[in-house]
């Protein structure tokens, strides 16, 4: 009990001034990342559309895993991205580096939105949706360890796991509108204005929300001390390569990546994959697809903020972890197996809920075990690199993955193996992240 009182009153009381400018580093910061998993979602729920105008081969089932291959190429760039963008955040501050990536993300949506199709340009129209692709990767690798970063850096001890809650909370509306687009444009157009530009509505939304974005964050206060940046100025080249295995252990980046597979794979394959799966193995109409995202999007809306008071109120980030990793390896396998036995919409809808809201309960407490793991200098880029090798190989592939293992064993339940799999490699990287004491974890 001392423990936890000690967390929670670490938060003094703040003036309104203060609490305004919480509010504008919240929203300013997740504003990217919603971003990111807005384009996302409505990449995911149109790629049999865009796999028709840019992908034009011999089959549908052609087009759909190439378009679906180019929703990981934007993946493949992550890793790049954590680390140019990080190292940029952790010398320079947190605040010119998100300026940077709201304004990547823009250029990549947009370049996705407006390009001509394949038959107006051949082969340079699946080009520039690949290179759009790209950029937006590279911008999101080195999104979520800067804004999440200066989420967490922007309040006391005893409310970091509320702070950082947001960047999934964002994560949740943004899903939830890509959703609700996607429902409402395939609602309303004719499948031929659909083909022809209803489609494009959505990125050309994303791309106005780039100057939006810029201004924000242009006027954030940043928290990279200057102290830091002054020493990190001050540093030889000699000096940081001998230090880094001290700054960024192997161990700790080995341990987070393995910890951050979990969620991942649940994330991408409960979410993006099951519908489709759904469709073709129970013959459920395609409708569950847009429920799926919208049951998703709301529980990630409404279940982070708790999630991260929760973590907050804990003696320690792993108590949690631990609890909601065994309970959710325990119930995987019966919820594919009521599926199995009861093939309706309210039981993917129960099971995304479960397995969804179980992934939301303990995000908060993962990220902020991470981020205090590390020193300030290197926070951005550890929390970038950790998050983009997890995602790239087990999120942004889990389709293209899970889709192989299905043709391979015709197994109903191998999205759940996979998800599974991916669990328990989650829970040894858990066993093997060394935790540091909270209170001592500086700003």
């Amino acid at each position: 009990m001392n423990t936890i009182n000690q967390r929670v009153g670490a938060v003094a009381p703040r003036s309104a001034a203060e609490q305004r400018s919480a509010r504008k580093t919240v929203f300013a910061a997740a504003l990217g990342n919603g971003l990111e998993f807005f384009d996302f979602t409505v990449f995911s729920f149109f790629a049999v559309v865009i796999g028709k105008l840019f992908f034009p081969v011999g089959s549908e089932l052609g087009a759909l895993m190439l378009s679906l291959a180019t929703f990981g190429v934007g993946f493949v760039a992550r890793p790049l991205g954590s680390i140019v963008i990080g190292a940029y955040a952790d010398r320079v501050g947190r605040k010119p580096a998100l300026v940077v990536t709201v304004t990547l993300m823009a250029l990549g949506t947009g370049m996705i939105g407006l390009a001509p199709t394949y038959a107006s340009i051949g082969l340079a129209a699946p080009a520039l949706i690949v290179l759009g692709r790209l950029l937006q990767g590279f911008s999101a690798g080195g999104e979520v360890g800067a804004a999440t970063t200066l989420l967490m850096e922007s309040g006391g001890t005893g409310q970091r796991g509320a702070l950082v809650s947001w960047q999934m909370a964002s994560q949740g509306g943004a899903a939830l509108a890509g959703a609700l687009a996607a429902a409402t444009l395939t609602g309303a157009l004719s499948h031929e204005a659909l083909l022809e530009w209803g489609w494009r509505v959505p990125f050309l939304i994303g791309l106005l929300i780039g100057p939006v974005g810029f201004y924000l964050r242009g006027h954030l206060d940043d928290t990279l001390p200057v102290a830091h940046r002054a020493q990190t100025d001050q540093t030889g080249k000699a000096a940081k390569a001998a230090k880094w295995s001290e700054r960024m252990p192997l161990r700790q980046i080995a341990a987070g990546t393995m910890l951050i597979i979990g969620g991942t794979s649940t994330m991408y394959t409960i979410v993006f994959f099951l519908p489709s799966f759904l469709t073709l193995t129970t013959g459920m109409p395609a409708a569950v697809s847009l429920l799926a995202g919208c049951t998703a999007g709301l529980v990630l809306l409404l279940g982070s903020p708790f999630a991260g008071r929760l973590a907050d109120r804990m003696p320690r980030r792993k108590t949690l972890l631990y609890a909601v990793s065994i309970v959710s390896l325990a119930v995987l396998l019966p919820a594919f197996h009521a599926i199995k036995v009861w093939p309706s919409i309210f039981t993917v809808m129960l099971v995304v809920c479960v397995l969804i809201g179980l992934m939301t309960l303990s995000t908060p407490a993962a990220l902020v075990l991470i981020l205090e793991a590390f020193r300030p200098e290197v926070r951005a880029t550890s929390l970038g690199v950790i998050y983009a090798l997890g995602v790239t190989i087990f999120g942004g592939f889990a389709q293209l993955i899970v889709s192989g293992l299905w043709r391979i064993s015709g197994s109903f339940y191998a999205p759940a193996w996979y998800v599974l799999a991916c669990g328990l490699v989650s829970l040894v990287g858990l066993m093997l992240f060394k935790e540091a004491d909270p209170r001592g974890a500086s700003n």
